[in-house]
């Protein structure tokens, strides 16, 4: 992986998921120059100064963006708004649970996402998928590239996010337009835990995500440009839990992608308190806690013993790929053996561990987010077309 700050997993992480979201090697190095001295203080001190750093160079290309949408060079304007919102997105998932300008941060992303959309990709656009929890209505925000051009029915993968991840990272993934190149339309979701579900809607992180894959595949099926028996689901990090737990008791999914095979994620939050493997974010215990809705870090252990597969994976009845990085510093490489090995009843499953030789093979393959991408954009294409009984091209 490409280690910008020297000993500081945590920043670096940061570094290189923006470089494979659309981030110039320019800008980025702008934007980190002047915190070299404080990233060797550690992942925690310094994130206000990140922040800062960061939108600077954000705020300089709204405003050049701005100034060529005046001119009329719209595609311009609109690539200037995405970069600047994956910088905007990327400082502010390094921030305290506890930084109150951390909404104001998040907002400035979206709001610089939604113009982009607006000028360069008008097939996706912001979406809410209505949601109930304890009786309480609320909705899922979310993002939905059509790739329906004629209101033809598509395949739909749904595709979730982890621990500290948002739609807006889905975004700049790309993920959507390799989807949409094959004819398959993205729902990107904001989970209860993350993203805009947790920052403005209060709404935390459970154990059964099932009810969060009902809600998605209930608005789905309303739509009449989805097809209602090709909706698949991929969920990456923490989503690795999420999506297969999901695919086991809601039988309505078409197939299931770990990307990521956060296979027992209790057990790796014990490792982590004996400072075993690397954390994600900086102020680690903090965002855990806001995530899950704790306020005791004991609590919370006890809670997340119950965020594991095993006994569940046995469950899924479709098709299922697991990817993961061999040196994946995060989640076990183990544990991606062990949800293959668990989901004897999948008509097809699949496990692919990238290695240091290829490339992706840290957390979720951020180190080459492209590879992976290619790879599950692949499988899902060529599943979706066995389970119509045609030959993959």
């Amino acid at each position: 992986m490409f280690e910008y700050f020297p000993g500081n997993y945590v920043w670096n992480l940061g570094v290189v998921a923006t470089l494979n979201s659309g981030g110039t090697i320019d800008e980025v190095d702008r934007a980190c120059r002047p915190l070299r001295e404080l990233a060797g203080q550690g992942s925690d001190v310094g994130t206000g100064e990140f922040m800062a750093a960061w939108r600077r160079v954000a705020v300089q290309l709204e405003e050049q963006a701005v100034d060529a949408e005046k001119a009329g060079h719209l595609r311009t304007a609109g690539q200037k708004y995405f970069r600047a919102s994956v910088y905007v997105s990327q400082a502010e998932r390094m921030q305290s649970a506890k930084d109150p300008s951390r909404n104001d941060e998040y907002l400035r992303s979206v709001d610089l996402l939604v113009r982009s959309l607006d000028l360069i990709d008008p097939t996706t656009t912001k979406v809410e998928v209505p949601y109930t929890e304890d009786g309480v209505e609320a909705s899922l925000p979310a993002y939905f590239c059509n790739a329906s051009s004629d209101g033809t029915p598509t395949p739909v993968m749904i595709l979730w996010n982890g621990l500290d991840s948002t739609k807006e990272m889905m975004v700049g993934s790309g993920f959507h337009h390799e989807m949409a190149a094959r004819g398959i339309s993205t729902l990107m979701v904001d989970c209860p835990g993350s993203g805009e579900a947790l920052r403005l809607c209060g709404l935390t992180a459970r154990v059964d995500t099932e009810a969060w894959a009902a809600a998605c595949v209930d608005w789905l099926e309303n739509r009449a440009d989805v097809r209602r028996d090709r909706i698949g689901l991929a969920g990456w990090s923490l989503g690795g839990y999420y999506a297969p737990r999901a695919a086991a008791f809601e039988k309505r999914l078409a197939l299931c992608v770990a990307w990521g095979a956060n296979h027992n994620w209790g057990e790796v939050q014990k490792r982590r308190l004996n400072r075993e493997g690397e954390n994600p974010v900086p102020h680690y215990w903090d965002h855990v806690l806001w995530v899950w809705g704790e306020d005791d870090i004991g609590r919370f252990i006890a809670r997340a013993e119950d965020v594991h597969l095993d006994g569940v994976v046995e469950q899924i009845t479709v098709p299922f790929l697991i990817v993961h990085g061999e040196n994946d510093r995060q989640i076990p490489v183990e544990l991606a053996h062990r949800s293959f090995e668990q989901a004897v009843n999948s008509p097809k499953r699949e496990l692919r561990v990238f290695t240091a030789e290829e490339g992706a093979a840290e957390h979720i393959g951020l180190d080459h987010l492209p590879l992976v991408i290619d790879h599950i954009a692949d499988w899902v294409s060529d599943t979706f077309a066995e389970l119509d009984g045609a030959t993959p091209q």
